[in-house]
């Protein structure tokens, strides 16, 4: 609680500097990608290289609703803990900017959370969390970039291929399409950022240079989300800045019920494998009174909608295994979700984001560039937490296929008694946010102590049908009477 009540006073303060001393290390990068990940990433560049060079096929900058090419910024965002920090720290004045906005900014631990329908007690963690609309957020922080002086977006055009030395060990240049004309051009660079997204085409234009193609691991999950924006009125919320019924294999249907906006609210619907929540209005309220709590339904059934339901849909979570390349290029590098597209109702992606730009400075203050398979090594290490928590919670669905190993299986038979626990105790709650909020590493959540307050707390909890001759919750339960 300490730890948390020093976070608050230096988020409240927003005192970080916005950044570090300048170390010069190149003339010209390019980040072709201009969503959050290529944002932060020129933001950090700008700072070491003269020039840097944003390239996005659409149009970007001005935009502050949902573009083509990115739809599942319609749906419901949050930037949580870590990622506001960081982003507080390279865009001094966030908050106040936001909140003249009125975007809500609020507490991580307050809102109101379900577990298993149970609603978990609230806690003041100090760890601040975002509930912007993905594009107004996008929006800001691209215009904040596009404002430094030696950083360029062009705007339309479209990355086509790399060059290379003639032994194709360094990239040198970028091939261009301009998406209106079709004219063609070629743009030196000292250094390539690839954050195109989990459609990156980097996997075969590696194989053209000679190179193997990054392994890819697939957690197939079938998550649709469909998303409606209302008239938001005071009683909605009791207070709170969202409400926030979980899914878990008892209850699949989940929601993200939130303020956004000064007058706006938006709810966004997730079913999973193949349960998707309708996209016609009527079946969106059904879907919504089919949650298990009230709370959503009751909060929009007489609301004034401001949009029509639109869905998106996301098959799987994907993870390119770039760390475990034995080659690859020099003055090339990947970020965001061309390296790994997480299941988003974890939250993550825009925090993965901010660390993994993060590590871009570590790399940069050295005064050189990044060595590119040991700053890919350092993603990895990076992309390896949110990829655990997120793998292991899809697992936790029956329907889901991929191999449980005991681990996974007595993990999220704990978790389930955690969430449980954060039902009754604050302490826990606050606990558990530090985790979901990529403060603190899972482990946090295994210290005896815990272990020890949650077991004690989720004694009267029902135990899951087992399945098979021992089932997860039986193995809890032997390690609850090892441990008493």
């Amino acid at each position: 609680m300490v730890r948390a009540l020093r976070t608050a006073r230096q988020v409240d303060a927003e005192a970080v500097p916005a950044g570090s001393p300048e170390v010069r290390v190149g003339q010209r990068a390019v980040v072709v990608g201009g969503s959050v990940a290529g944002t932060l990433a020129a933001r950090v560049l700008s700072d070491h290289y003269r020039e840097v060079i944003v390239v996005d096929r659409d149009q970007v900058l001005g935009v502050d609703v949902p573009r083509r090419g990115t739809p599942h910024t319609a749906h419901a965002h949050g930037l949580h803990g870590r990622g506001y920090l960081i982003l507080t720290e390279l865009f001094p004045g966030l908050r106040s900017d936001l909140q003249k906005k009125g975007v809500p900014v609020g507490d991580l631990g307050e809102m109101r959370w379900y577990f298993d329908a149970r609603r978990a007690q609230p806690a003041r963690t100090g760890l601040l969390s975002v509930t912007a609309p993905r594009p107004v957020l996008e929006d800001y922080l691209r215009s904040r970039v596009a404002a430094l002086p030696n950083v360029t977006y062009r705007q339309g055009t479209e990355l086509t291929g790399l060059r290379a030395t003639a032994d194709n060990r360094r990239i040198t240049a970028v091939a261009l399409r301009d998406v209106g004309t079709g004219a063609e051009s070629v743009l030196d660079a000292d250094l390539v950022v690839d954050v195109t997204g989990r459609g990156s085409r980097l996997p075969v234009w590696l194989e053209q240079l000679g190179y193997r193609r990054p392994v890819e691991e697939r957690m197939k999950i079938g998550l649709a989300y469909t998303t409606r924006l209302y008239r938001k009125r005071p009683e909605m919320f009791g207070g709170t800045q969202s409400i926030n019924p979980v899914a878990s294999p008892a209850h699949p249907r989940g929601a993200f019920f939130g303020q956004v906006g000064e007058d706006e609210c938006i709810v966004s619907l997730t079913g999973i494998l193949g349960d998707h929540p309708p996209s016609d209005p009527e079946g969106f309220l059904d879907f919504a009174r089919s949650l298990p709590v009230p709370d959503v339904y009751e909060g929009l059934r007489d609301a004034e909608p401001l949009t029509d339901p639109v869905t998106f849909t996301f098959p799987a979570s994907m993870r390119r295994r770039y760390e475990r390349l034995s080659r690859f290029p020099e003055r090339l590098l990947v970020l965001g979700d061309a390296v790994c597209s997480f299941n988003p109702v974890y939250g993550q992606g825009m925090t993965v984001a901010a660390i993994e730009a993060m590590t871009l400075r570590k790399w940069l203050l050295r005064g050189e560039p990044p060595s590119p398979r040991g700053f890919l090594r350092d993603i990895g290490r990076v992309v390896d937490v949110p990829w655990q928590i997120s793998t292991s919670g899809d697992l936790d669905f029956p329907g889901v296929p991929g191999k449980r190993s005991a681990m996974v299986r007595i993990g999220n038979a704990y978790m389930a008694r955690l969430q449980y626990a954060a039902t009754k105790d604050p302490a826990v709650t606050s606990t558990f946010m530090r985790v979901a909020g990529l403060i603190d590493p899972p482990s946090a959540l295994m210290r005896p102590g815990l272990i020890r307050r949650v077991l004690r707390l989720s004694r009267d909890r029902t135990a899951a049908p087992a399945t098979g001759s021992t089932s997860s919750s039986d193995r809890v339960d032997q390690v609850e009477r090892a441990t008493s």
